[in-house]
């Protein structure tokens, strides 16, 4: 039902193509990231309506996404975020699933709080063994393909906002679902939306103002470190304490 009562405001917006969203694909940006429970996000998304386009994929507003997040033996990017480092790598082999498209995808932020996306596609997710990746890592990322591993595996759906001056998008994940490769733990998340707010550089943003109104503040958060956390239960996470204890305090709204 929850569902059902959010696609019937998404269908509301005036849509937006994946080639007509190329002009805000912003692979160099800063990101701000909100998180919030599932029962506001009707509310939220009826007060973005006139000032946001949606992107539409084959018919969908909800897109089904499919990550697989590579790391170290020892989770060296997972601990990287944990002790705080300012600089930080992630890679991922994702999945658009709607779209039929499957990408390697590094993602490096650097001590200013910019985000650069490198990425590559492939034909499948377990193509990421492949020469070319390999090459593909060695140009873009500090680890090299033999030393990562899967460690995690994500799903969830994504709703993707752009602004009607195309100059910022506004991704909302939600349904999420975490899979630890290694013992087949599972967790799903489904109280939890993550909205993260994507610029070329910090400015004003109408998402921002209606996001204050309902008392929702920026909030760093990673679907690897969260997933980690929920399925392997004994890697370190005494610098996550008190961001879990907020987590559930909104999941409980």
């Amino acid at each position: 039902m929850k569902r059902e009562i959010v696609e019937t405001v998404l269908a509301g917006y005036s849509p937006i193509s994946l080639k007509e969203m190329d002009e805000v694909r912003l692979m160099n940006r800063v990101d701000t990231k909100f998180l919030t429970s599932f029962l506001l996000l009707p509310d939220i998304l009826r007060r973005l309506q006139m000032n946001y386009f949606v992107l539409e994929v084959n018919g969908l507003r909800m897109n089904a996404y499919q990550t697989m997040y590579l790391d170290t033996s020892d989770r060296a990017m997972y601990l990287a975020h944990h002790n705080g480092r300012f600089k930080r790598e992630k890679i991922r082999v994702r999945a658009y699933v709607d779209s039929r498209t499957t990408f390697l995808e590094v993602k490096n932020k650097n001590n200013k709080g910019r985000t650069k996306k490198k990425r590559m596609k492939l034909p499948e997710m377990k193509a990421y063994k492949q020469q070319e990746a390999e090459s593909f890592l060695e140009l873009n990322a500090d680890y090299s393909l033999d030393r990562l591993i899967p460690q995690l595996e994500n799903s969830f759906h994504r709703t993707t906002l752009v602004n009607k001056k195309k100059t910022e998008r506004l991704t909302i994940d939600m349904d999420l679902s975490f899979r630890n490769p290694s013992s087949g733990v599972e967790k799903q998340i489904e109280d939890l939306v993550v909205i993260e707010l994507k610029q070329s550089a910090y400015q004003p943003s109408y998402a921002k103002s209606v996001l204050s109104d309902f008392r929702i503040q920026p909030m760093g958060f990673t679907k690897y470190c969260f997933g980690t956390i929920l399925t392997v239960p004994d890697v370190k996470r005494n610098r996550f304490k008190e961001k879990i204890i907020k987590l559930n305090k909104i999941r409980k709204q």
